[in-house]
């Protein structure tokens, strides 16, 4: 295709017609300061495909036959996937400290029943499971794990469980010793934390799939719907509320909040952090006491070193 000639320039028709057919199949939104990205990452996609233009690659995305997969590998091209483990430490710590011991005591049957969506390359669930098991709590029995993302290649990554340098900037160095063996350069988790995950393959504009999770306790989708446009925003968010058991919680990243999205959660100011929960009953009116009280928490938190 491109050999030594000059890539094609995507045009303004073009990138419209990406723009929307990845925003209506999988929520990923490209405005226009993210033009150059696209563009960029498409002509790669395209080049190992030796397709010979923007619109030709277009068309086969939206094919009926054999468009879904291609979807799914231009999807791992766009999607940036940048985590690292205990991120966002003190929210980890009030899920283990404070809402599962909470949602135990609720009188129901069963694990606690948590999901890691937009799970990356495993680093978030996989250290639920390891401060699980530093609390005392029982995986699998106390608490299931589910996590997932729209990515194949990260999903593979996670399930393998095997991690760069880059993965350990928050680790504390005994729970490194602990849980992971180095091989090569590289570093390899315990298979009895790897075991305690149930990684699936989710596309959050799917919500009739989220009923395969089962009724959930916890949901956490942290540093996902940043990337995400208003109106899809709310769409993920409703659908979360729906599958969310009443009292309990949704956990967003820091820099993500739900005013003027949902009246579905109410703030719960718990002792590491700020989240959200559902009402046992009714609903939570996301009022001014709301945005204040979530202002001056991520005032308080910013430059803490604590995330």
């Amino acid at each position: 295709m491109f050999g030594s000639e000059t890539p094609p320039t995507l045009s303004d028709s073009e990138y419209r017609m990406f723009r929307d057919l990845f925003k209506a199949s999988y929520g990923l939104w490209f405005g226009d300061d993210s033009r150059f990205l696209l563009e960029k990452r498409l002509a790669r996609r395209m080049r190992q495909l030796e397709v010979e233009s923007f619109a030709s690659y277009h068309y086969l995305l939206r094919k009926q036959t054999g468009g879904e997969e291609e979807i799914a590998a231009i999807v791992d091209e766009l999607t940036t996937n940048e985590t690292y483990f205990f991120r966002e430490r003190n929210q980890l710590r009030a899920l283990i400290e404070e809402i599962i011991p909470e949602r135990l005591m609720r009188g129901g049957s069963g694990p606690v029943n948590v999901w890691s969506a937009g799970c990356s390359s495993g680093e978030e669930p996989y250290s639920i499971v390891m401060l699980a098991l530093e609390a005392g709590l029982r995986p699998g029995v106390d608490l299931r794990i589910h996590a997932s993302d729209i990515s194949r290649r990260c999903l593979a990554k996670a399930r393998e469980g095997v991690y760069r340098e880059a993965s350990f900037r928050d680790t504390p160095p005994e729970l490194r010793a602990r849980y992971f063996k180095e091989q090569n350069g590289l570093h390899a988790l315990s298979p009895d934390v790897r075991k305690h995950v149930y990684f699936t393959r989710m596309n959050l504009l799917e919500p009739a799939r989220f009923a395969l999770l089962g009724p959930l306790d916890v949901v956490l989708c942290r540093n996902v719907i940043i990337y995400f446009d208003r109106e899809t925003k709310k769409r993920v968010i409703d659908a979360f509320g729906e599958r969310i058991l009443p009292g309990g919680y949704l956990l967003l990243g820091h820099s993500e909040s739900l005013i003027q999205l949902t009246s579905a959660f109410e703030l719960a100011h718990l002792r590491s952090d700020l989240v959200y929960k559902k009402p046992q009953q009714g609903a939570a009116p996301a009022d001014a006491r709301h945005a204040a009280a979530f202002a001056a928490l991520r005032n308080a938190t910013s430059g803490s070193g604590a995330r």
